[in-house]
């Protein structure tokens, strides 16, 4: 079999698509041909080494390897071989989706089998791959974390990526009002393009001034955040009263302690910081939802497919904030 891995942590340019000794299940465990794997932020964290001493992923059971280490925390594929012990729901040759570890950037990867989860036959490789797991956080944050309710104004940082373009379809299918948030003009097109109603180019203007403007003054119900600690003064400053802050990830780093006070004086705002794990019990009820959506074209999933030969390449571009939608990796 064959995998990308890094022998030392850095740069894209460390990355080698080399030849490695075949896996084998353990107990409660199952080995997955993988067809698609996605990229995140999550995998660029891995490569830099930037999670090693970070205490929450140290205890996730497999988040954080020693070197060399196969890279990807995500994929889908199909099942080829059980374990000692593995659930009787699951068997050979079911189509799954990966998740909360490493190693999806392979030919095969091994999981534990509390970390598959079988994903619908009307929904290809690459959709699955582009689309569930960002598909899922998208839903969670929309329709459980801060229901969105209709007129609601909703702002979401980096509209234009992966997960954004995604946040901004779910909450237009809830009918808010959406102010997309992204550093080109070109990305602020793209979020037009999936429905966002305003634009912020983070790069030209105040985003809590024009926040605040666009929404003549009251603020927005609620922020969504991946970016973290550059963000995170201006997610407040844009919040109306009562409003709430989702954080989902900390691309520019993790925000410092805050005062709770700061809540107070700054509107009697809510923060919430969630991987969507917490949700899993939706599971079923967003699958089916996504699988409608998609047949009836109420949801599009943008994807940029590379081989995972040309993994590299694709961090790079990632690295450089040039992807529109999601990457994908297929062996």
């Amino acid at each position: 079999m064959k995998a990308v891995r890094i022998h030392t942590y850095g740069g894209p340019e460390l990355m080698q698509f080399e030849d490695i000794s075949p896996l084998t299940p353990g107990p409660d465990e199952v080995l997955v041909r993988i067809h698609a794997a996605s990229i995140n932020f999550l995998d660029v964290q891995h490569r830099r080494g930037e999670l090693v001493n970070q205490p929450f992923y140290k205890n996730q059971g497999g988040l954080v390897s020693e070197l060399p280490l196969t890279l990807g925390s995500q994929g889908v594929g199909e099942v080829e071989m059980l374990g000692p012990g593995c659930p009787t729901h699951l068997k050979t040759g079911d189509r799954v989706l990966c998740f909360g570890g490493t190693g999806t950037y392979a030919t095969h990867t091994v999981t534990k089998a509390d970390r598959v989860m079988r994903i619908p036959d009307e929904l290809d490789w690459n959709q699955s791959a582009a689309g569930i797991t960002q598909g899922f956080l998208a839903y969670v944050f929309t329709h459980k974390a801060y229901p969105i309710h209709p007129g609601d104004w909703c702002l979401i940082q980096a509209a234009a990526g992966g997960l954004g373009v995604l946040l901004v379809q779910m909450a237009k299918l809830r009918g808010g009002r959406v102010i997309g948030v992204t550093s080109t003009e070109e990305k602020g097109d793209i979020a037009r393009q999936y429905g966002a109603d305003e634009v912020i180019i983070s790069s030209k203007a105040d985003i809590a001034q024009e926040a605040r403007k666009i929404t003549e003054g009251r603020g927005v119900h609620v922020v969504y955040d991946g970016v973290g600690k550059d963000t995170f003064e201006a997610n407040l400053d844009s919040l109306g009263l009562g409003g709430y802050l989702i954080i989902y990830g900390q691309a520019s780093g993790f925000i410092p302690p805050v005062d709770l006070m700061t809540l107070q004086e700054k509107g009697s705002l809510f923060i919430t910081r969630t991987n969507g794990m917490p949700y899993r019990q939706f599971w079923p009820e967003f699958m089916q939802l996504l699988t409608e959506w998609i047949k009836e074209g109420k949801m599009r999933i943008p994807t940029e497919v590379y081989s995972m030969a040309e993994a590299a390449q694709a961090h790079a571009r990632f690295d450089q904030r040039m992807n529109s939608g999601r990457m994908v990796l297929i062996p």
